[in-house]
């Protein structure tokens, strides 16, 4: 009962110095994580937890981040989001419809929201720009996208690893969460359309002029995409190692930089340095959430809140699904979520007679809640779209939340239906 009560403190916390006093996101979520090591009676091993939390979240996520904010600044400098807004805009009546499929059709085969996002969002800002959008609208209507298909499509990581856990079937798995996740993504994108249209309007950063035709314009991204894709289809070792997001998005920057030579060597330092800047605070924000995503893992909230859904009189399709969302809220990370949930309530499947499918994808329906300080993505967002916090509370957390409830009621109604 401590650890769930340290739990909502933190959260409180959290919220009171990012939204009221406009602390730096960095400085709350570090002095927060330090705040509930004291609490907990744990100051040296929270210490500890924080420097493990920072330094994963910066091993896996900073070659990817900065590289993706190095080639976005190149392809705005180069008028290269100019033409592939214009072309979406030109094919599409629905323009932010097209940004979520753009999203949702992409964080799969990348193996990644986060890169999925950065890879694309100086289209989307383009485009906000055009339309004359808040930036929270653009924002939005990518993210979401992006959950909608990495939270429950096979073969994302989290729903790999589940797979393996459960021992569930793959092609089940993949069928119900594609048929879940396809309604999924429209609802975050109505959300987004209905709730999402105020705040400051995207802007461009400078006068575009084109210094690249449409091959150079989409070959740095279609590039990185292309072989993060073929590692899952053509596992070769050649290909494992292209197809590693790092290499992926390092290649990236190369054919941007190759493609931006008419701009001037000097331009592409300027561009390469913006890009290291901007992706540094970004990845500072996120090492944050990664610090109080461990320290509370440490305090041991999310095993306890598990434990109470399990042995609830709850029907039984509610337990997996609310374990999940009491991971998720604890602790930040989607896949980490898809790693713990699994092993909490594989014992108990007999017991609840859930079928194993039917219980991996109401995990995964779980991920999308509650999201909030100590997600990685949500920093991302707000970064990266020069959001603050209390429009990322709205937009992506309570979007998250709106998308969650609706993937969990599909589930339910599948399970009615079919078993």
């Amino acid at each position: 009962m401590i650890s769930i009560i340290i739990f909502f403190l933190a959260l409180f916390l959290i919220l009171l110095m990012t939204a009221r006093f406009k602390v730096h996101p960095f400085l709350s979520l570090i002095t927060v994580s330090l705040f509930i090591g004291v609490i907990a009676g744990e100051p040296f091993k929270a210490l500890e937890s924080i420097s493990t939390g920072m330094g994963k979240v910066f091993a896996n996520l900073a070659i990817i981040i900065v590289s993706g904010s190095i080639i976005g600044k190149l392809l705005e400098e180069t008028g290269a989001t100019s033409i592939i807004a214009e072309d979406i805009l030109r094919i599409s009546k629905k323009p932010l419809l097209s940004l979520s499929l753009l999203g949702f059709l992409t964080a799969v085969p990348v193996m990644c929201s986060i890169l999925a996002f950065v890879i694309f969002i100086p289209i989307a800002r383009e485009i906000g720009y055009r339309l004359r959008l808040p930036s929270s609208t653009i924002a939005m209507s990518l993210g979401l996208g992006t959950l909608a298909s990495f939270n429950l499509i096979y073969p994302s990581p989290g729903v790999y690893s589940a797979v393996n856990e459960l021992g569930a079937s793959t092609a089940n798995v993949f069928i119900i969460g594609l048929i879940i996740a396809i309604p999924t993504m429209l609802i975050g994108y109505l959300y987004v359309d209905r709730f999402c249209r105020s705040g400051k309007l995207s802007v461009r950063t400078e006068t575009q002029q084109k210094h690249v035709n449409r091959l150079g314009a989409y070959v740095p991204i279609a590039v990185p995409v292309m072989l993060i894709s073929s590692k899952i289809f053509f596992p070769a070792p050649v290909l494992s190692f292209l197809g590693d997001p790092n290499v992926a998005l390092l290649i990236g920057v190369l054919l941007a930089v190759i493609f931006a030579h008419s701009v001037g060597s000097g331009t592409i330092s300027a561009c390469a340095e913006k890009g290291i800047k901007r992706g540094g605070i970004v990845l500072l924000d996120l090492c944050g959430g990664g610090a109080l995503g461990t320290t509370l893992e440490m305090t041991g909230v999310g095993f306890e809140i598990g434990q109470v859904f399990i042995h609830s009189n709850l029907p039984v399709i509610f337990i997996p699904f609310l374990v999940a969302v009491a991971i998720q809220t604890v602790q930040g990370s989607r896949v980490v979520t898809m790693l713990i949930a699994p092993s909490l309530i594989v014992t108990s499947l007999p017991e609840l007679g859930l079928p194993v499918e039917i219980a991996l994808i109401s995990m995964a329906c779980g991920t999308f809640m509650i999201s909030h300080a100590n997600d990685p993505y949500f920093w991302t967002i707000v970064e990266m779209a020069d959001l603050d916090p209390a429009t990322g509370y709205r937009c992506y957390t309570l979007g998250g939340i709106v998308m969650g409830a609706t993937a969990f009621i599909l589930v339910a109604a599948f399970y009615s239906v079919f078993y």
